[in-house]
């Protein structure tokens, strides 16, 4: 296990290489590294690997420089299909005892049928935290033989059963308290009893009150509990450095090139969903991004918090920001991170960025070869090297497992270093304060504690820290402490506020906010503070803030916006809230009325959520002066504007002739759409201005996305017919699709029958073909109709009865019929045809054994093995792909957007993996693509994803690509399908060479260099 790589952008050239080996041997421990390219910086050896461990999601290391770690045998069974040791998961501690570089020891410190694929631990001595959805536990050992033998449950409720979207690992601040956070399927927090739990100003954590993924900070006996983050999809692992500042990564919808790296700027929302409908971020709006990455985290709305770095397609994991020495210099007080997707390990080098900040890329270790590497955690060791674990498989998690028997543990140090873990006496000043500076968490939670515990007498060695130590970070440790042990905390904050170094300045200000120290005359300082990023604290800290002069100094703050710093205004943003009536009012008589005229004031303008804003922000919108692409944004802010009455009264003043005049006519009528789209659809009726309005905009529309939408917005009956003949010319794609839904909810079933009944077959069949996949009861009884009426054409009624089965509901009465014997004998095959493709198995095998010719033959596949030896087609696996694949999946613009975008999945997933996931698609479901069933009032079953859902609406992706808008009052009942939305036995419908060479094309995608 010894083994050792520095190569870096070169492959081994030995006879040892990676591609001369067997895929078996490719496996193998003793190959670990030859399929990895290492940063030319660093060596990297093999620290631990199978069979000693097997399959770990997340890593801590203790202060023994032991590495503790969490195994996921038992991963998703249900999902994956794979075994399950009874015994449950472990929690293993692995052990250097010779100082080899090399574990020699391995200690199961917890092992139980209650233990499935844990995704966070962190250790504190003799105490573990353990996260697994729904659980936050806390193991003790009692009597130090390195065994449990207390567990208690800490919180609960978090999410589903073993999802990778709920609760992951703590975290120890600098501040002392715990840091940690859950995905967007963890949902609420309760207490071991049941209870939800309140933030610390007393709201629930629920969904109510936040959205999606969160991040959290509680004392170290869990009270006061804040959401310092929220809006994230899948935040993995929050990381936070001796400041106090926050990092961590997210994770896209699977294909969409969005993974993005953030700075958690304090209670911050990050745009997953829209912040005011939660609607996804494929629905429509105003002022969309340009690019996919940056739509899917609504980037150009007022509210949302810039990304750091977006670094394409992934599935992101551990994080943690490296404060050591020992490796080279580009790599201090920098994240490293993993991501399992691209099979790498990375650091991200930041820079000041105006209020925030910006990074860059740099490798660490990439499995350029070996797309097996699936990197999970990442820890900071007693010595300053890096411990990596590996989960190593030829899939990536999302409820995929493709081996069950391996794991590694890399180590990460500069070349020729030995591991070597530090001794301290950590009851001793001295010992404990060697601790407090060290680049290991577990290590500096010791020197934390024991300094805490020894007061002020502590307080002259670590205010020698602050004075003479030249790292900042490390006078920032030592500034926190003095803060929480000395009780004259108010003379070390009002030094380090003179500190020349603004992190030092920052913390201080945010040691300032954890004490009872009068804020105001702090505030009051820094609040023409030199350093942006030092007013971005200031600015937060003014939310719901109550002081005498709170609006002055968000007036003052306000002032110093140049409009090019996104950071700094929703700092700005954030600070306001709980007060923008008044702080806006005190920053505009501040300002004067021509601030409307620069950009820094036009920025404030557009972030304001208040309705004193609505007069600067309605000349904005309406003035013809400003390009009408540079005004989207203005509209835009309207959405999020919470005075319903002004801004409509704003909205309607810009429909006047007077105002409609200074317009060129293309501008005029989109300044008439935007209108339109923006307005409140309860203040049409008010307004004959609107009315007709709305009237010329529909007819000028007519055919078009924009059309539907208005519709659909107000309601309009008077369009059915039009609805109808966008559906007969648009029948084979989803603007058809809406038509005729938006048809039937608008009570048009009689003229939908009566061109039905029309005998114009140019009509009738497109007619039948927008009909199909509908899927509610209204569109099947139609369908049923046209099938059963002896008088019509049998080529209408075989029509009629193959569109039948276009839908969930639809695939369910194709079989009742075929049950109950009611199909006449013509039609039996048409209607077999139309569930032909359905993603249901067993509907296709049953409704086909009505069928002469449905004898399913055997046809089995090769071995894995054999399979993985077979060369294929790229070229020729395209045309397979187009043929079976395209109906749901995308690759770049061919295909339809139902399933995960396929444009980079060469580089996410290994060659067995592809296989996998088509021969067994219940293996691997990416999150986000869950599929659904929703039971209507009306009695119909509907079956997709849910790509947008709103208190009041879902938009349903159908198999195909198309969408359905659902409200969700017509609705009794949502269940999510544990099975995959993609079709088993798909790999039926093509030969053996078909399906490698579907593989071959599949490989070939990957993300460019």
């Amino acid at each position: 296990m010894g083994v050792s790589c520095k190569e870096n952008k070169k492959e081994p050239e030995s006879i040892h290489s990676f591609d001369l080996l067997t895929e078996e041997e490719k496996r193998n421990p003793e190959n670990a590294l030859l399929g990895i390219t290492v940063n030319e910086q660093l060596e990297v050896t093999l620290f631990a690997a199978e069979p000693t461990l097997t399959n770990p999601t997340n890593i801590d290391i203790d202060h023994k420089g032991r590495v503790w770690i969490c195994e996921a045998y038992n991963y998703r069974p249900a999902l994956t299909g794979n075994e399950t040791k009874p015994e449950g998961d472990r929690i293993l501690i692995l052990e250097d005892t010779d100082g080899d570089g090399v574990s020699d020891k391995s200690t199961v410190f917890y092992q139980s049928p209650e233990l499935n694929a844990p995704l966070g631990i962190w250790v504190m001595g003799n105490q573990v935290i353990v996260s697994q959805s729904p659980y936050v536990w806390l193991l003790t050992d009692t009597d130090g033989d390195d065994k449990a033998d207390k567990k208690e449950v800490i919180f609960k409720g978090i999410g589903g059963e073993q999802h990778d979207h709920g609760m992951h690992a703590f975290v120890f601040g600098p501040d002392g308290k715990f840091y940690f956070n859950f995905g967007n399927a963890g949902g609420t927090i309760t207490d071991k009893n049941g209870a939800i739990l309140k933030d610390k100003n007393g709201k629930a954590i629920n969904p109510e009150n936040y959205k999606q993924g969160l991040v959290f900070r509680s004392n170290t006996d869990f009270s006061e509990i804040e959401v310092l983050g929220q809006n994230f999809r899948n935040n993995y692992e929050v990381a936070v450095d001796s400041y106090g500042t926050m990092w961590q990564s997210d994770n896209d919808d699977d294909g969409n090139k969005g993974v993005r790296i953030n700075y958690v700027m304090e209670y911050g929302n990050f745009g997953y969903k829209d912040e005011i409908t939660n609607a996804g971020w494929q629905a429509n709006r105003t002022n969309l991004e340009k690019e996919i990455p940056l739509q899917h985290w609504h980037l150009n709305d007022p509210g949302v918090v810039p990304n750091l770095l977006q670094t394409g397609a992934g599935s992101p994991t551990g994080m943690v920001v490296y404060e050591g020495r020992a490796l080279p210099e580009v790599f201090w007080d920098q994240m490293i991170h993993t991501d399992a997707g691209p099979n790498v390990v990375r650091a991200y080098p930041v820079q000041n960025d105006g209020a925030g900040y910006k990074a860059t890329i740099e490798n660490i270790m990439e499995g350029g070869k070996d797309q097996w590497f699936r990197p999970s955690d990442v820890c900071v060791a007693p010595d300053g090297s890096l411990m990596v674990a590996d989960w190593y498989d030829p899939g990536v998690g999302g409820h995929q497992a493709g081996d069950l028997n391996r794991g590694r543990i890399f180590r990460v140090s500069s070349p020729g270093e030995a591991y070597k873990v530090p001794t301290y006496d950590l009851n001793t000043l001295e010992g404990a304060i060697e601790a407090l500076l060290n680049p290991n968490l577990s290590m500096r939670y010791q020197g934390w504690k024991n300094l805490k515990a020894m007061g002020n007498d502590a307080a002259p060695a670590l205010e020698q820290v602050f004075n003479e130590n030249k790292n900042p970070r490390l006078k920032a440790r030592a500034l926190w402490l003095l803060t929480k042990i000395e009780d004259n905390s108010k003379k070390y904050i009002e030094k380090a506020l003179e500190n020349d170094n603004p992190n030092i300045r920052i913390t201080a200000f945010r040691a300032a906010r954890q004490t009872d120290i009068d804020l105001e005359p702090v505030i009051q300082k820094l609040v023409t503070d030199k350093a942006p990023q030092v007013r971005r604290e200031v600015a937060i800290a003014l939310r719901n803030y109550n002081g005498e002069q709170a609006a002055s100094f968000w007036t003052t703050l306000a002032m110093q916006h140049d409009g090019e710093d996104r950071w700094n205004l929703e700092a700005l943003g954030i600070g306001a809230t709980g007060n923008w009536d008044k702080y806006y009012t005190t920053w505009l008589k501040k300002a004067g009325k021509e601030v409307i005229n620069s950009k820094a004031g036009q920025d404030i303008i557009w972030r304001s959520r208040t309705g004193e804003a609505i007069p600067e922000l309605a000349i904005l919108a309406s003035d013809a002066k400003i390009a009408m692409d540079d005004r989207l944004r203005y509209f835009r802010a309207f959405d999020f504007n919470p005075d319903q009455k002004r801004k409509s009264s704003a909205l309607l003043k810009m429909l006047e002739k007077e105002q409609l005049a200074k317009e060129s006519q293309e501008s005029n009528k989109r300044l008439t759409r935007l209108v339109l789209t923006h307005l409140p659809s309860p203040y049409l009726k008010g307004s004959p201005l609107a009315q007709e309005a709305l009237r010329n905009t529909l007819n000028e529309t007519y055919g078009t996305e924009a059309y539907l939408e208005l519709v659909h917005k107000f309601k309009d009956s008077s369009e059915n017919q039009r609805l109808l003949e966008m559906a007969i010319n648009e029948n084979d794609n989803n603007m058809g699709k809406t038509a005729i839904s938006l048809l039937l909810n608008q009570g048009g079933k009689e003229i939908i029958l009566k061109e039905l009944y029309s005998k114009d077959e140019k009509r009738i069949y497109p007619t039948l073909t927008s009909l199909k996949g509908i899927g509610n009861n209204e569109s099947i009884a139609i369908l049923e109709e046209i099938t059963f009426n002896s008088k019509l054409p049998i080529n209408v009624r075989k029509e009629a009865a193959s569109a039948i089965g276009g839908s969930y509901s639809g695939e369910d009465r194709v079989l009742e019929l075929l049950k109950e014997d009611k199909l006449p004998t013509k039609l039996i095959a048409s209607a077999v045809s139309g569930v032909s493709r359905a993603w249901r198995r067993n509907i296709r095998s049953e409704a086909a054994s009505y069928l002469d010719n449905s004898k399913d033959e055997d046809n089995p596949l090769p071995s894995m093995s054999e399979l993985m030896a077979m060369e294929g087609s790229g070229e020729k696996g395209l045309v397979v792909f187009k043929n079976n694949c395209a109906v749901c999946h995308q690759v770049g613009s061919t295909g339809m957007d139902f399933g995960p975008k396929l444009s980079e999945i060469g580089s996410k997933l290994s060659k067995e993996a592809q296989f996998i996931s088509i021969i067994h698609p219940d293996a691997g479901i990416s999150f986000g693509y869950e599929g659904y069933l929703i039971h209507m009032k009306d009695g119909s079953t509907l079956g997709g994803i849910i790509s947008s859902q709103t208190e009041t609406d879902i938009d349903l992706k159908l198999p195909g690509g198309s969408t359905m808008a659902i409200k969700t009052s017509d609705m009794s009942s949502m269940k999510q399908i544990e099975n995959s939305m993609m079709p088993t036995g798909l790999e039926k419908s093509m030969s053996t060479q078909e399906l490698v060479d579907l593989v071959a094309y599949l490989m070939s995608l990957k993300k460019a260099s």
